[in-house]
């Protein structure tokens, strides 16, 4: 047993009405997870956990604590909040390695999963243990999405993701990679093969541009795509990242571990306005990464960044860079709804669904950062349960 993780579960207060738990938005009970564990029944521990949330030790790795659970924690007020994200890894990390999975009796439904990203991932989990036959399909090599193509492996250890690969098999899950729904099949064709609803997960991996001079030139590049393999990027030494949210700060952080000896964000406003949270920016620090603020891109040259300050002077400059990386969010791709036109969009490219995940087509369904845009894996789970019962609902009517 782990003596560090026990003197963190000891800090807990055991709140009657827990500000974390509320603060957590799949409502993890985080007083009862405290609890079991001290009493030595960690397995019921991880298995509520895993129960209210499929994803529990990826979360407990990539949440931002300090905005969700920790951030509530009443202990704030008088000094340090109790370190939730740890407690929960080293729980769930336990159960799910140890937990072997029974397939269970099919119901006679089928529901095909379009994108293996976190909300995906949730929702398989949760609708294979009740017995409907899901088929879930990606466009990658690997299932994971974001989890695995948009997270360094600083942050997130990949072979978790194998593990709950494993774990879905068990449950009767089957997967399709490599294959893209909206070109090598349709929406349509999924009905016609007889799956009673479709769900789409497929998050948002189109990057936004900046709408600038330079940025298709050869030593550009944009975060997303950066971040599904960063070592067939060459950024030389001085790195300049556009954008401060936790995309940026991941980016800056891996071309420091890929070689790059100057790594500088530059941001149009002061630290106090970074979109990133506390505990990215901090860790960004720690690593040698720079910010240079109050600066605004206006172009990119050959060079580096000529920009534009926002202060009162209003200057203009150039900062020398071998690359750039430009990190300011992504939107969805359209692959999906060119097939299917009954499915709308608004005007970012977001499918649009009621708050359970019900799009405009009839048996289609959507959540996560396909219908809200890129927000965190929680968020994305907390969505997919509410879709899933939607789901369910559904194919009861039928």
């Amino acid at each position: 047993m782990n003596k560090y993780v026990i003197t963190l579960a000891n800090t807990c207060l055991g709140c009657k009405k827990p500000a974390c738990q509320k603060g957590c938005p799949v409502q993890t009970p985080i007083p009862e997870m405290i609890r079991l564990f001290l009493a030595g029944d960690i397995k019921k521990a991880g298995q509520m956990l895993f129960e209210n949330n499929p994803l529990s030790v990826i979360c407990s790795l990539v949440c931002p604590h300090e905005k969700h659970c920790e951030g509530h924690c009443i202990l704030n007020k008088k000094g340090t909040a109790v370190s939730v994200g740890s407690i929960e890894n080293y729980i769930s990390d336990l159960y799910i390695h140890d937990k072997h999975f029974e397939k269970p009796l099919k119901n006679g439904h089928k529901v095909a999963i379009i994108g293996s990203g976190p909300a995906g991932i949730s929702l398989a989990f949760i609708l294979a243990a009740k017995g409907y036959a899901i088929t879930m399909y990606d466009a990658h090599d690997k299932i994971g999405g974001v989890l695995r193509y948009g997270i360094p492996d600083f942050r997130l250890n990949k072979t978790i993701l194998d593990t709950l690969v494993l774990k879905l098999e068990e449950l009767g899950v089957v997967i399709r990679p490599n294959i893209t729904v909206g070109k090598n099949i349709t929406v349509g064709d999924l009905f016609r093969d007889e799956f009673k609803a479709v769900f789409i997960g497929t998050g948002v991996w189109s990057p936004k541009k900046l709408g600038i001079k330079g940025e298709s030139l050869g030593h550009v590049h944009f975060a997303i795509d950066y971040l599904k393999n960063p070592s067939v990027h060459h950024l030389g030494k001085k790195v300049i990242v556009l954008g401060a949210g936790n995309v940026a700060m991941d980016v800056a952080r891996t071309a420091v571990r890929n070689g790059s000896q100057e790594v500088i964000i530059m941001y149009r406003k002061g630290m106090e306005d970074i979109p990133a949270s506390h505990h990215e920016v901090e860790c960004a620090k720690i690593d040698g990464v720079k910010f240079d603020l109050y600066k605004q891109p206006i172009e990119i040259t050959d060079a580096g960044v000529k920009y534009r300050t926002t202060d009162e002077e209003q200057s203009e400059g150039l900062l020398e860079a071998d690359s750039v990386l430009i990190a300011i969010s992504q939107t969805a791709k359209d692959n999906i709804i060119q097939g299917a036109r009954e499915i709308e969009v608004d005007g970012k490219g977001l499918v649009i669904t009621d708050e359970s995940g019900r799009t405009t087509m009839q048996g289609v369904f959507a959540s996560g950062d396909v219908v809200t845009g890129a927000r965190t894996v929680v968020e994305a789970v907390s969505f997919s349960k509410r879709a899933s019962s939607a789901i369910e609902e559904y194919i009861a009517s039928l």
